[in-house]
């Protein structure tokens, strides 16, 4: 073979590499990261996830394992809070994002709905919404259209358009805090526990929404949720936080038919439902960290 033909051929398995590292870049990736709040109290120790793109990732655990803290590392609002990433990195897209405000961070494309159903009580839905696209220097029309593809996915959001958000229900204000994150036509939406509060009817429906922006706009989600069997019905892979660290992960059904699983969080067991002290016996044992 000729030396042309040979660099050729070199040229192309180079960018063929190029190609498969792209492509099994992970969109979002948590390296390592460790986070204290008021210089003193360590809350995540040594935190590591990733979500690919255009797929749904649960996080799950139970309260206070880690699950809000992790999520506000990757938006950049845990300095409202007195938090700090100490350690580790956090990149969207192969580009370094822990040190970028939150506004940049929104116009990348990373939107957080945070947990509570954060909603201005004052205003109304349509001007909630309307908040969601401040970070956009685009035309009105182009700010219309997002309107009434939010409309599209919420339709009850339509029917409350002129209503204050405060005199809404709570389905109907979690509703609107997602499609405000929507209104910035995010690439990632992280999800802190939507199912809170909420009737099981009005979970389901929040969910099948969430599977329809992922589907259907290619939205990718990062979902911190202590609705262990709804969340993984809905998402590709999950991780499991216990005490601030990572303790399991993978595929969705794979967690869905652990036992382990299934024990710590449901109280279930091959042997039936187990008493609470059973449960906290299992908790002291972390048989799934040996």
């Amino acid at each position: 073979m000729s030396t042309a033909s040979n660099a050729t051929a070199t040229d192309a398995a180079t960018r063929k590499d190029a190609v498969t590292t792209v492509a099994t870049m992970p969109y979002l990736s948590v390296n390592n990261i460790e986070v204290i709040y008021d210089h003193v109290i360590l809350v995540l120790k040594g935190v590591s996830l990733e979500v690919p793109e255009g797929k749904v990732v649960a996080l799950l655990g139970a309260n206070g394992a880690g699950k809000s803290t992790t999520l506000k590392s990757i938006s950049n609002l845990l300095r409202a809070e007195r938090g700090e990433v100490t350690k580790g990195t956090i990149e969207f897209k192969g580009q370094r994002v822990d040190k970028l405000t939150v506004n940049q961070l929104v116009r990348m494309g990373v939107c957080q709905v945070m947990e509570g159903r954060h909603c201005f009580q004052h205003l109304t839905v349509e001007e909630n919404l309307l908040t969601g696209a401040f970070t956009r220097n685009v035309p009105r029309a182009e700010i219309a259209l997002s309107l009434d593809k939010v409309y599209h996915y919420f339709p009850r959001l339509k029917q409350r358009r002129g209503s204050l958000a405060g005199y809404t229900s709570g389905g109907e204000q979690q509703m609107t805090a997602v499609g405000r994150a929507l209104m910035a036509q995010p690439k990632m939406i992280l999800l802190d526990e939507p199912s809170m509060g909420l009737a099981p009817q009005i979970v389901e429906e929040i969910f099948e929404i969430v599977r329809d922006l992922n589907g259907k706009e290619g939205v990718s989600f990062l979902l911190a949720e202590q609705n262990t069997m709804v969340a993984l019905r809905y998402a590709d892979y999950g991780f499991v936080l216990e005490n601030g660290r990572v303790v399991m992960d993978g595929a969705a059904k794979e967690l869905a038919g652990n036992e382990d699983v299934k024990e710590f969080y449901l109280g279930l067991s091959p042997g039936g439902r187990k008493s609470f002290r059973d449960v906290k016996h299992y908790r002291r044992r972390k048989r799934w960290l040996s």
